[in-house]
């Protein structure tokens, strides 16, 4: 079986040639754009505009819905193509970007102009610019950090007759849970209560299947309950680890807390659905990446004070949270790689990364981060800085595509379809994953 996404032959001669070209373009040119189809998108177009009128080079955009989006670009760069010159890329795509040549080598680049990656969050780093993982070789700048979370309504929380239900029923107050088990109370407290006169639900979580979206969501509970990816002084020694009691625990929990406490119909729900029955009343908590906040804010209905939002609640194994979040890259099979390399160079500047925060996007910076008024710019800053300091990602293998359709399927059919075991499902698990690197010649 070899991977859907990522099997294309190196571009070796492209990428060494790009990354010795320096950043000085001869004549004004059209650069292409791509990434997904979401509003951190649409502020970086306004934001482009800036360097439309400092460059003469003129932006656009081609931008792909979530759901489409690996499948449309991952062919894109599987055929080398030239649609795009610079690639927002997801993080689970370094390794195979970097290992087929799809990505320009930034590193003569960066060193050229100055541009260090201990500039950056360390995590950001790690998750959208280096390959192999722990090496000091770039194929991306971080881009737009981002991490699953959770946004609840404040004001719910905060009516004294439910505070007073709360405490009685519990024992503690209502508030921000400091616990997956917390948060489960809290989902169960609201399943099925009526808040001004509308029957409400607990939880709204990650459970689509066809791309990524019960993997971003299951992967918040199996970190905090004992899951790895793999032995780590061997990495590819999956028994034990992909399927330990603590993951088996894990995954339990996240079938109990989708049984007992999301809204009826949400067996294929992802960012936008968790997104929609939040605006509209349906659930006192959600699921979601941070990118989601700004929105949540600027809300009429849940926004202004009426949302609080908090990192993904520790377990009883560790606290971590499901990195999402993309690096920007040049594409090795544009013939502008010089333009597109100074777009890189502006992107990195520092006031150009406060805009981008400023203007809804997720700078990894961490001039922007650790500025001391960046916590308390936005009601979700802290929370952004939190949830940061805990993540971890998925595989970056080459692979990733296969690892994660195996992972989809097995997830999705024990959670939401109610087949057989978690341990039954982690076991399978192990057994697709173990064929996948058997395959890849890993094991």
């Amino acid at each position: 079986m070899k991977s859907k996404c990522l099997n294309s032959v190196a571009a070796i001669g492209l990428v060494a040639g790009a990354a010795m070209a320096g950043t000085t373009s001869a004549k004004a040119e059209d650069l292409t754009l791509c990434w997904a189809a979401w509003d951190p998108a649409n502020a970086l177009v306004e934001l482009s505009k800036e360097f439309e009128a400092q460059s003469g080079h003129k932006m656009s955009f081609e931008f792909v819905p979530w759901p489409n989006f690996a499948d449309r670009m991952l062919n894109e760069l599987n055929s080398g193509g030239q649609l795009c010159d610079l690639m927002i890329g997801d993080s689970q795509w370094i390794g195979g970007s970097a290992e087929s040549g799809h990505y320009v080598k930034l590193n003569d680049f960066f060193a050229q102009e100055g541009i260090t990656m201990d500039d950056f969050i360390p995590a950001t780093v790690t998750g959208y610019s280096e390959w192999p993982k722990g090496s000091p070789n770039y194929w991306a700048l971080p881009a737009f950090g981002d991490v699953v979370g959770w946004t609840y309504r404040k004001d719910w929380f905060e009516r004294p007759e439910l505070q007073a239900e709360f405490k009685e029923k519990y024992g503690r107050d209502l508030g921000v849970p400091n616990s997956l088990a917390e948060l489960k109370d809290i989902a169960e407290f609201f399943q099925g209560r009526e808040i001004d006169g509308k029957t409400v639900y607990g939880a709204s979580i990650y459970t689509e299947r066809g791309s990524e979206g019960v993997t971003m969501g299951v992967t918040n509970a199996l970190y905090n309950y004992g899951f790895q990816y793999g032995n780590p002084e061997s990495p590819y020694e999956l028994e034990g680890f992909v399927n330990s009691p603590g993951a088996v625990e894990g995954l339990e929990f996240y079938k109990e807390l989708y049984d007992c406490c999301t809204p009826p119909g949400s067996s294929d729900w992802y960012m936008s659905e968790n997104i929609d029955a939040y605006k509209s009343g349906q659930v006192a908590m959600q699921m979601n990446f941070a990118f989601i906040w700004p929105g949540v804010e600027a809300d009429p209905n849940v926004g202004g004070g009426k949302s609080g939002y908090f990192p993904n609640p520790a377990g009883p194994a560790g606290h971590f949270a499901q990195l999402g979040g993309q690096g920007i890259s040049v594409v090795a099979y544009s013939d502008k790689q010089d333009s597109a390399l100074e777009y890189i160079k502006w992107f990195a500047q520092p006031e150009v990364q406060e805009k981008w925060w400023k203007a809804g996007g997720y700078s990894a910076l961490r001039a922007v981060v650790e500025d001391p008024g960046f916590a308390t710019s936005q009601p979700y800053a802290q929370t952004f800085l939190d949830s940061m300091a805990i993540v971890k990602d998925f595989w970056a293998e080459p692979a990733y595509a296969d690892l994660l359709l195996a992972m989809q399927s097995r997830v999705h059919n024990y959670v939401v379809a109610g087949q057989g075991t978690a341990q039954e499902a982690l076991d399978g698990l192990v057994e697709d994953w173990t064929e996948v690197f058997e395959d890849e010649g890993k094991i």
